[in-house]
């Protein structure tokens, strides 16, 4: 008999992790499905999906097996992210419940709809990010800013492996402070990398812009 599962990304907030089970749990019911075992995953957002818990989740489920997750933002952290999911689900034979906005993959066609959907989504996205990310560069050149590494500068910083997010991330609007969190560092590293590779005036401290 096929097994539910209910995959659960769990972060410092209790109550998000509390949240996440309760929509679940009242999905697996309004759906009639058996009573989920959870798995509980702790990785860092950073970490390849692939290597968390979900993906060995995914890799050792069987076929018609079902995982089910409260919402998109528990899943992945991008559209791209969520296709390949899927779409490794779906290759499979296991089938991928969304709970809150009732997406299904499946090898059904309405499912293949939607990878479809999605795929042209993430197509769009990473065409914004790289146009916008362009754009950011030529302006910053355009002011005079020195772009990639200073000659004699430091060879390794932290956050190197990490340039073209943070310009995607800036092109974008996003302030620094946010940008901090989503690498997973602290604001004053992040400013210290742009000090050095993006030429950023020094300041006082980060602000939240």
């Amino acid at each position: 008999m096929p097994q539910v599962f209910a995959y659960l990304r769990v972060s410092t907030d209790a109550q998000d992790v509390a949240n996440q089970k309760h929509g679940v749990v009242r999905y697996c019911v309004d759906k009639r499905l058996l009573e989920p075992v959870f798995i509980e995953d702790t990785a860092s957002g950073k970490t390849d999906w692939r290597a968390r818990p979900l993906g060995k989740l995914i890799e050792r489920a069987g076929q018609g097996d079902v995982v089910v997750v409260s919402e998109v933002s528990r899943l992945a952290r991008s559209t791209l992210q969520v296709l390949e999911i899927g779409r490794e689900c779906i290759e499979r034979g296991v089938h991928l419940h969304i709970a809150k906005t009732g997406i299904i993959f499946d090898d059904s066609m309405q499912s293949k709809i939607v990878a479809t959907v999605l795929g042209l989504v993430a197509e769009i996205e990473r065409d914004f990010i790289s146009s916008r990310t362009k754009e950011a560069l030529a302006k910053r050149k355009a002011d005079g800013m020195k772009l990639g590494r200073p000659v004699g500068g430091a060879k390794n910083l932290k956050l190197d492996k990490h340039a073209d997010k943070i310009d995607g991330y800036l092109a974008k609007g996003i302030n620094k402070v946010a940008i901090a969190k989503l690498l997973d560092v602290s604001p004053n590293t992040l400013y210290e990398w742009l000090k050095v590779r993006r030429a950023l005036k020094p300041t006082a401290a980060i602000s939240n812009s």
